[in-house]
């Protein structure tokens, strides 16, 4: 991912995970302690010495490595991803960063889609998902920007896919 697309996903990840800068339960069955940007404190504890509040320093750290951790899992997983234009990748990091690469793969649908260049029929397939349903207007911009490739800053409205 070139520099300035990662700035504009490393934007995105803190508009739709927040920041936070001591540990909080989030929405998750069963809830997870997280702190920073969306860090999983479960499967990644703090390093040692480290303690909240967090600095905006710390924040950024964790970031870093987890955004590392899930570009390698999507290369391992889905090499293709990296040939896609900006926008789109910035959709498939945006979702593995949420759910998880494994979660992701779950999508069987729309990543087939987006792997073919069906990018409305993927959007479709994201936007049909319990995964939708539950990040709300984060899946409607994320699937509007699959099928248009255009990633907008507010929520469409009433987004509904052409497929």
């Amino acid at each position: 991912m070139d520099p300035t697309n990662l700035a504009l996903l490393i934007a995105d990840l803190r508009r739709d995970e927040g920041v936070r800068y001591s540990p909080y339960l989030d929405t998750a069955k069963p809830p997870r302690s997280t702190v920073g940007v969306g860090h999983n404190l479960s499967v990644s504890p703090l390093p040692a010495g480290w303690t909240c509040p967090l600095t905006d320093a710390q924040v950024n750290q964790l970031l870093t490595q987890d955004l590392q951790n899930t570009f390698a899992q999507l290369d391992a997983k889905l090499a293709w991803w990296r040939t896609l234009d900006g926008v789109r990748q910035r959709v498939i990091a945006n979702m593995a960063f949420n759910l998880g690469v494994a979660g992701l793969m779950t999508f069987k649908t729309a990543l087939g889609a987006v792997q073919r260049g069906s990018y409305a029929i993927a959007a479709a397939a994201m936007l049909n998902s319990q995964w939708a349903k539950q990040v709300g207007a984060r899946a409607q911009r994320l699937c509007y920007a699959m099928e248009h490739g255009v990633m907008l800053n507010v929520v469409p409205p009433v987004y509904t896919s052409h497929a």
